[in-house]
């Protein structure tokens, strides 16, 4: 986290990561053990606890926040990454699930089996699997709007803010907003429904690969990559599909962004999404 102005140096940078860190851990630990729950209680902060650590500093512009862990609920050895850009309301998202991590690659054999650059049958028969995508997308976007949320009263509070990063410990998912996103913020203050920013309708596309192996002698299997745009966002400019493209590659680090490269080559199943 940067902070400039009133004479903040690096120390005091850290300093104030680590009250926050140490607010949301606090938080976090209490709710879960008095709710008993799995859920994503991080929705219970409400805005004014991340806002009342920065009422005190001025001239903040550039903040870096990292949750103490993920908040889109997986199964056990699910891989689960998201990445989404936000302005007033969501301006693109990309999601990587991976069904299990394998430490030691299988044979070619095995790996080349059904892999057809297609969505298998398997998903699209099979209810409950299907069910079990389709809700990694929802929870992931349901997190990210969530965490969206409860950055308002920082924005508005901050007028000096240039970037702004939520993270988390878990590294499963980040938020992010430039400048440009801000100002539009600021200018066009979102519409919240149960204490999130509502998710606009959207068109999805997703992409395969049964099996994947990455570097470190890692492997992927049943690996999806989902790339979320509002329906609204109708500019098909090729420079916008190449900037859609960059940003998606970049996305995420080693290994998995050798596994996003590689599923950007594989065919695309287009998808459409009611807003919720």
């Amino acid at each position: 986290m940067d902070l400039n102005g009133h004479g903040f140096r690096h120390r005091n940078s850290n300093f104030l990561k680590l009250i926050l860190n140490a607010l949301l851990k606090s938080d976090f630990h209490n709710l879960h053990s008095t709710k008993g729950s799995n859920k994503p209680v991080f929705l219970l902060l409400s805005h004014h606890s991340l806002a009342q650590v920065l009422k005190d500093f001025t001239h903040v512009r550039n903040l870096q926040i990292e949750l103490p862990s993920g908040d889109a609920g997986t199964e056990e050895g699910v891989l689960l990454k998201w990445r989404a850009v936000f302005g007033s309301s969501l301006q693109k998202c990309v999601i990587l699930r991976g069904t299990s991590v394998d430490l030691k690659p299988v044979s070619e054999l095995e790996a080349s089996l059904e892999d057809s650059g297609s969505i298998p049958e398997s998903i699209c028969t099979n209810g409950a699997l299907k069910s079990r995508v389709v809700w990694t997308m929802i929870s992931s976007l349901i997190a990210a709007s969530t965490r969206h949320y409860l950055l308002q009263p920082i924005i508005m509070n901050h007028p000096t803010l240039k970037s702004l990063v939520l993270t988390d410990g878990d590294g499963q998912g980040t938020l992010s907003m430039g400048e440009g996103q801000l100002k539009e913020f600021r200018e066009n203050p979102p519409s919240a429904s149960s204490n999130r920013t509502e998710v606009p309708a959207a068109n999805m596309e997703m992409k395969y690969a049964p099996y994947l192996e990455l570097p470190c002698g890692m492997a992927l299997r049943g690996t999806t990559l989902v790339t979320i745009k509002p329906s609204s966002d109708g500019n098909t400019a090729s420079s916008s599909r190449a900037e859609t493209d960059a940003y998606i590659s970049g996305s995420f680090d080693n290994p998995f962004k050798t596994a996003v490269k590689a599923l950007m080559k594989r065919r695309t199943h287009l998808l459409e999404m009611k807003g919720f």
